[in-house]
Parts: C-alpha cells; sequence; structure tokens
C-alpha cells in the first residue's frame, strides 16, 4: 500500500509575525513580488515597511487585481522576471494566496494569510477561475509552500465571521477523514503535479494524518467558543493562537493528507443554489458536515455535539442558515447529483453514495438542525 504525507517546508505563527517576513525573504534572495489586495498591504503596511528595512529586502507590488485567472497569472509572471523577484509571496485571502502558488508553480513561495478563513494557506493546490470570476479548474503543484507565516494580531482584528468559518471548515477535516480511512481512499497528497485520482502514483492516508485530523476536532470543542470570544474583542489570547493553529495547519493537514468526503462535496453541491453564496465556505461546509453524518447514521450523541458546538459559535445547522428557505424538489435533486458527479469526494465515503441518498441526507439534517434550535431558544 502506497501512503503520502505532504506539507509546507515551514509554518511559523505569532503575534506581529509579519515583521519579521523579511528574514525569510532574504533566505531566497533580496526581493520578492507581493501579490495582495490593496486593501490589504495597507492594512499592514507599517509591518512591510518595518520588516523590508531591518531585512534589507525590497517588495515589488503586482496591482493584484483581485481574480486568479490564467490571464492574471501570466502576467504577474512577467512582472517577477522583469524585477527578478527571488520569491513570490500571497498575502491575504483565498484569491490572493492561490494565484501566489500558481506563479511560483511550487518554488520559493511564502503563504502569509490575513484571515483564518479556510484550510487552504498550507496545500499545494489552487483553483483557478476565469476573468470574470467563474470556476475554471484545479492546480496542484510539486510541492506546498516554503513558508506559511500567521500573524496572530492581524487575524485577531479581522472580522470574527472569517474566524467562525474556519472553524466550519475545520469541523469536516477529522469526519471526512475517518470516512476516507474507514473506506481505503486516496487523498490529494499522492496526487504529483498535474495528476487526477486515477493516478498510478495516487496514495492512501497516514496514521499521522488521522491524529491531526483527531486533534483539529478536539481543539475545536476545547478552544473553539473562547477564540471567538477574544477574536470579537480583537485580542490574542492563547485559545485564539490555538484555533488559528488548527483552522489552519491541523485542518490543512487534515484534509490535504487524511482526505476529503461528504462534507465537501455536499458544500459544492449546495453551491448550484444562489442563496447560498453570499455565504462563507467553512459556513457551507459546517452544514455539510452535518448531512455527512446523516448519510453515515452516525450515533445521535455525536450529531448532538456536533450541533452544540456550530451553535456555540455561529454555523449553521439547517438549510435556512445558509439562505436556503424555501428548496424545491428540482432544486434539491440538482444539488445532489452535483454532489454525486465522478470528480466528488463524496465517493471517499465507506459505501456507494446516490443522488437519492443525499436527498434524503440534506432533508434529514436541515429537519434536525431545525428542531435543535426550536429546543435550544
Amino acid at each position: 500500500m502506497r501512503k503520502a504525507f505532504i506539507c509546507p517546508a515551514k509554518y511559523v505563527q505569532g503575534e506581529d509575525e509579519i515583521k519579521n517576513l523579511g528574514y525569510f525573504v532574504k533566505g531566497f534572495g533580496k526581493s520578492a513580488l507581493l501579490i495582495a489586495h490593496t486593501d490589504d498591504v495597507e492594512r499592514v503596511r507599517e509591518k512591510l515597511d518595518v520588516t523590508a528595512l531591518k531585512f534589507e529586502i525590497q517588495f515589488v507590488e503586482s496591482g493584484f487585481t483581485g481574480e486568479c485567472s490564467r490571464q492574471e497569472i501570466q502576467r504577474l509572471q512577467l512582472l517577477a522576471k522583469e524585477k527578478d523577484c527571488s520569491c513570490t509571496i500571497g498575502l491575504g485571502g483565498g484569491k490572493a494566496i492561490d494565484t501566489a502558488k500558481c506563479v511560483a508553480e511550487g518554488e520559493a513561495l511564502i503563504i502569509v494569510p490575513t484571515i483564518a478563513a479556510t484550510d487552504a494557506p498550507t496545500s499545494h493546490s489552487a483553483v483557478i477561475y476565469t476573468q470574470e470570476g467563474a470556476f475554471e479548474d484545479y492546480a496542484y503543484f510539486k510541492q506546498n509552500p516554503s513558508v506559511v507565516l500567521i500573524d496572530t494580531t492581524v487575524i485577531a482584528k479581522a472580522p470574527t465571521r472569517f474566524l467562525v468559518s474556519g472553524m466550519g471548515d475545520a469541523l469536516s477535516t477529522y469526519f471526512e477523514a475517518r470516512a476516507t480511512k474507514r473506506s481505503n481512499s486516496n487523498v490529494n497528497a499522492g496526487l504529483p503535479c498535474g495528476a487526477r485520482e486515477n493516478s498510478e502514483l495516487a496514495a492512501k492516508g497516514t496514521k499521522s494524518a488521522f491524529a491531526l485530523a483527531s486533534l483539529c476536532y478536539e481543539t475545536l470543542l476545547e478552544d473553539g467558543v473562547k477564540a471567538k470570544e477574544a477574536c470579537d474583542c480583537n485580542k490574542v489570547t492563547i485559545a485564539l493562537e490555538n484555533i488559528i493553529e488548527t483552522n489552519i495547519l491541523l485542518s490543512g493537514l487534515g484534509f490535504e493528507s487524511g482526505g476529503l468526503a461528504g462534507a465537501h462535496a455536499i458544500h459544492d453541491g449546495l453551491t448550484i443554489l444562489e442563496s447560498t453564496h453570499k455565504y462563507f465556505h467553512g459556513e457551507k461546509v459546517a452544514f455539510g458536515t452535518l448531512v455527512q453524518l446523516v448519510l453515515e447514521n452516525a450515533p445521535m450523541c455525536e450529531i448532538k455535539e456536533v450541533l452544540k458546538f456550530c451553535t456555540e459559535v455561529g454555523l449553521p445547522i439547517c438549510l435556512k442558515d445558509i439562505g436556503v428557505d424555501n428548496l424545491t424538489e428540482e432544486e434539491l435533486k440538482a444539488v445532489a447529483e452535483k454532489s454525486c458527479i465522478k470528480e466528488e469526494s463524496i465517493h471517499s465515503m465507506p459505501f456507494d453514495v446516490t443522488p437519492d441518498m443525499v436527498m434524503a441526507a440534506i432533508l434529514a439534517a436541515d429537519g434536525i438542525g431545525t428542531k435543535y434550535k426550536a429546543d435550544n431558544r
């Protein structure tokens, strides 16, 4: 049996850590292409100036347009070559980070998230969109980022909803890794650059990846509520530090080397409903996790534990919570069919899943969540 585990070369987290960014740039050379929204750059401008002066390096600002498109990637690669940049920095949210991954192509890449809303920063993959913002393709690179640097002070000052959404994304990590382990399915860690699931180099998850996925869930239950309160006050506490690590590192390593299953596939299906578009990725994944638990007939005590956690931190537990007030039979069927397409991770569940089963699980999960809310007002 072939197994694989992948991770960033270095993960560093701490207060005001951006002030040390120049140290890591200097490991590659004297200049870095900085891919970030103008607003994100201005939020940390003082720290960037401090680290540039201290370590005698230069940031080449890119004028990032905001979309991870092939045209933007090509433009930025030409800019990096023209300015002789020694490394690439992706600073900000998902689009800036994914664009940096594509520009760097697995070489000399530093990721600096300014929110803890997803587990994407540590991974070796990215999502490419059209210039208009429509999904186009996934991209895989030969290795994970060279450095993932987290400034917890910056994340503490971001809106709390981002942190909570990250907890929703992280919530699925253990349950999807468990399903993948039970079904002995392949994981993303085995995929080389550009490969697909049927590659002869595909691999199973490791014990270490499953242990990290388990720790991810344990830490959410232990520190999630406390971390939310700290973020509400824009203060860094031990609990917030732990949850930032959970959302980004534990969940990132857990999903990529432990596997995805039902929750993310349900999320992908839900995205066809326009009313869900104003909700974050992790918010929809949280509801997808409940649907997965219903789909696999998990013990009610486990479902209630997840419901309690979601309610305490403010994550969705029913369709209404993600903007779906009225779901027609036709829409439900479309969601279920999208969740079950050949390429989806739902086929890592330890049993065959059909659209009819998904339709039933969505309605049942919605009913359970709605009743829980009514009973716990």
